[in-house]
């Protein structure tokens, strides 16, 4: 008798390309297999009219998904890592990574503009986002908008704002390369802690051998590395956090990078509209795949990028480190502390 393996996917279209993609690899992999792809709609999809700390966070991307995990109905959910909780049930773990796609932020105008027009708002609710774009243009003011990709660049299109930012690896996978206007580096928008990297949840104690081969090593590490450092500081989905770890190579620096740098970013945000808006095209930076960097002990090496705002105070701190040791949550987990000593 054939083996069933059935993957749970939130219903929009990126989900679904995000989970064949998996189901992809498995029948690759072990063509004696047959797998499906079962959809749902999440909570998180249905309610749109409230921001997501008002309604339950990021959680209720993966409640029905969890369900369907524990009572059988699916073997294995696919998720965009960003948007996995940072707490997790101990009988639902993340078993692979993939390799991790784009992991900048990209900036989109409405179709056929060319240009920001800063008499309307940019349609964006991550705060993570907003306070990081404000320090590049601070005439600009922002307005709430959820739902998904197509949902998101339809209320674009539709005149109600002058521009959004999505994850460029979603784009890229939905084809939409040739909507985005602007990259911004990572230096200019740290992302969110997993972005660009799928991330494969199932059961605890179940057979998951057919998987072996996907996971790739490098995003696993920079994944526990930037979400231990969310985590050690007790963010959430509305928490105004990014990390961004990646393997580097032994020509760089091993030493803590940059100097604390803290403004208030709860200033008047007006200001005198640019001359024109040219959008252009950041170099990316290596991104965390392929063979990891270790030095003559083997241990591995990571430099982990980090933006934290203290809604308290008004005041965010962009930090950096890099470190050689075989355990990446621990590098999250010491920036994480350096960064309360100042801050909170």
């Amino acid at each position: 008798m054939t083996r069933k393996i059935i993957i749970g996917s939130r219903e929009s279209r990126l989900a679904v390309i995000q989970s064949e993609m998996v189901r992809q690899y498995i029948q690759r992999s072990h063509p004696e297999l047959t797998v499906e792809i079962l959809t749902m709609k999440t909570t998180g999809d249905k309610i749109l009219n409230q921001p997501l700390e008002k309604i339950g966070g990021k959680g209720l991307f993966v409640k029905e998904l969890d369900a369907a995990l524990l009572d059988g109905r699916s073997d294995l959910s696919v998720h965009s890592l960003k948007d996995v909780p940072m707490e997790l049930p101990g009988e639902l773990p993340l078993i692979a990574y993939s390799a991790r796609e784009d992991v900048r932020d990209a900036l989109i105008l409405p179709d056929g503009v060319k240009e920001l027009d800063f008499s309307k708002p940019v349609g964006c609710s991550s705060r993570r986002r907003m306070l990081q774009f404000a320090q590049l243009y601070p005439q600009a003011t922002f307005a709430p908008i959820r739902g998904n990709v197509q949902t998101r660049l339809k209320k674009l299109d539709g005149g109600e704002y002058c521009a959004t930012i999505l994850a460029a690896a979603g784009l890229k996978r939905l084809g939409l390369e040739h909507r985005i206007s602007r990259y911004f580096s990572t230096e200019e928008m740290i992302p969110a802690a997993g972005q660009g990297i799928l991330a494969v949840q199932g059961r605890a104690g179940e057979d998951y051998s057919y998987l072996e081969g996907y996971s790739d090593p490098a995003a696993e590490a920079c994944a526990q590395a930037e979400r231990a450092f969310v985590r050690a500081l007790g963010g959430n989905c509305s928490t105004p956090v990014a990390a961004y770890a990646r393997v580097i190579s032994d020509t760089e620096p091993r030493v803590v990078l940059q100097a604390d740098l803290s403004a208030d970013l709860q200033a008047d945000l007006s200001g005198d509209l640019p001359d024109s808006f040219a959008p252009s095209i950041c170099g990316q930076d290596a991104a965390c795949s392929g063979k990891l960097a270790v030095n003559d002990s083997g241990l591995l090496r990571l430099r982990l990028d980090v933006f934290y705002f203290d809604e308290a105070t008004g005041k965010s701190s962009r930090d950096s480190a890099t470190g050689v040791m075989d355990n990446p949550a621990a590098l999250g987990e010491a920036l994480a502390g350096k960064i309360k000593s100042q801050l909170l």
